[in-house]
């Protein structure tokens, strides 16, 4: 939930005006704005780069995954590997664009570990790969950008440890 419908939803919850305090971090949100909009369409255009990048990254880092046994063993799981990195790089860009992790959380890591861990897929790779769509987007941004960013990513992994 965005800063806006936060200090909305409190508000109304008591009846109440936006207090000097809420209006002030709405004007932060919204003057925050243009450079968070910016962030996610680089990630966006981006996106392919990234995951690749992220996907060499992890391969070379563990490659028990790709090997024969592992969860990302030949072109069609190692396709499907890569296709859940750019999932998560896609929510990151959700939350980048709210300025909040509530979508991350909502839309995709309530029952992540127990997804994966049903499919017998190892969490600390999937967090693996997420480190490396943060490294590689972290080379596409400055360095205020990347912070922001990396905020994102960071609760990304977090969630899977």
């Amino acid at each position: 939930m965005s800063v806006v419908t936060k200090s909305i939803v409190n508000a109304d919850a008591e009846a109440r005006y936006l207090s000097p305090g809420e209006l002030d971090r709405i004007k932060g949100f919204v003057s925050s704005g243009e450079r968070r909009l910016r962030i996610a369409q680089t990630l966006t255009e981006s996106r392919e780069r990234i995951v690749k990048q992220a996907g060499d990254q992890l391969f070379q880092k563990r490659p028990d995954v790709v090997s024969p046994g592992g969860n990302a063993y030949g072109e069609q799981m190692t396709a499907t590997c890569l296709r859940d990195l750019d999932y998560y790089l896609r929510l990151i860009t959700y939350g980048v664009v709210s300025g909040d992790v509530t979508p991350i959380e909502e839309i995709g890591l309530v029952g992540v570990k127990e997804m994966y861990n049903s499919l017998g897929t190892p969490i600390p790779a999937m967090a693996e790969g997420v480190r490396g769509l943060k490294n590689a987007a972290a080379s596409l941004l400055s360095g205020e950008d990347a912070t922001e960013a990396g905020y994102y990513f960071d609760f990304v992994i977090g969630a899977m440890q």
